[in-house]
């Protein structure tokens, strides 16, 4: 009997557990995968094991686009998504990463992310997700097999682009570059092949992709900022009790901005251990300052209203 009653008070309070499964693409080891371990650890025991987070890193679950469909048809409950596929689900987040806006400042960027984060969240809402904060992803650079010393000598160079990405397309385009779509799993095979000759990432992301085994130049003058953002759909989070999310989004909320500082260093050292394997640093000329604002300028006009809202478009303009 006694053993009868123990059974049905464990199989009670595992009732009404909730394991919220969530897919990424940081790999095993790197620092974001430790913090996103240490915060699933902590959410566990602050809800006496009420809320837990299964977290399959390294692209396990496929692709950002794979992981983004899982979530929808019910296979999994969320993901840490960025660039393009944040734009699949909610294109006005996309204004923060339009080509040649930030330039090198990542602190004004990411306290531009800030403050338009509640109008973002918003929209989030909208599309039935929930978004538990804003990843720093980190400035964007090109890597490259061939010298290229400015922006015109970038012309008919063939760029990865991941498939489907209506601002990086639009880029390309305006630069007249090749593009190359393809899946981001398949960028190291196809710059080992020739398939593609160039690519773009933050410099973190270059490494755990190991990119840098493949390129020879990397362009030092971030074209970009990219973020990401922590999702939940509405259907998943709507299982976790009121008085456990908010225990989730305090808890999440402390380890996004640790994240965030973590990257932010990381990102650092990354260019410093490139240039010490040999990768050639390249300057642009201080002219292409003013070409990468003629290229923002044509790249806006042709999104605008197609990818992200002229009010999206209007709320950046105010914070710049």
């Amino acid at each position: 009997m006694r053993v009868l009653l123990l059974s049905l008070f464990f199989f009670i309070q595992s009732a009404h557990a909730v394991t919220l499964k969530v897919g990424v693409l940081a790999p095993e080891g790197t620092n974001w995968a430790k913090s996103l371990k240490k915060m699933a650890k902590e959410i566990k025991e602050a809800t006496n094991k009420k809320v837990k987070l299964k977290i399959y890193y390294g692209g396990a679950q496929g692709d950002e686009p794979d992981v983004l469909r899982k979530v929808r048809v019910g296979q999994l409950h969320g993901g840490i998504f960025t660039g393009k596929t944040l734009g699949d689900i909610n294109g006005d987040v996309r204004v923060l990463e339009i080509p040649f806006t930030f330039y090198g400042d990542r602190e004004k960027a990411l306290a531009t992310t800030q403050k338009l984060a509640p109008f973002l969240n918003t929209k989030f809402d909208k599309e039935n997700f929930v978004n538990l904060g804003f990843f720093e992803i980190g400035l964007v650079y090109f890597v490259s097999q061939k010298n290229t010393g400015n922006i015109s000598s970038l012309n008919g160079l063939k760029i990865w682009s991941w498939e489907g990405d209506k601002l990086v397309s639009s880029m390309i385009e305006t630069m007249k570059l090749i593009s190359v779509p393809l899946p981001l799993p398949d960028v190291l095979s196809s710059l080992s092949t020739g398939i593609v000759e160039a690519a773009y990432a933050p410099p973190l992301g270059i490494l755990s992709l190991q990119w840098n085994t493949k390129v020879k130049y990397l362009v030092d003058f971030p074209i970009a900022y990219s973020v990401g953002a922590f999702l939940v759909s509405k259907k998943g989070w709507k299982k976790v009790k009121p008085e456990h999310q908010k225990i989730v989004r305090e808890i999440t909320s402390r380890y996004v901005n640790e994240i965030n500082k973590v990257n932010a260093k990381d990102n650092q050292d990354a260019l410093s251990a490139m240039k010490a394997m040999g990768i050639s640093f390249l300057e642009f000329p201080k002219t292409d300052v003013e070409k990468g604002k003629e290229i923002r300028a044509k790249i806006v006009d042709k999104l605008t209203g197609k990818l992200f809202s002229k009010e999206a478009l209007g709320k950046l303009e105010k914070e710049l």
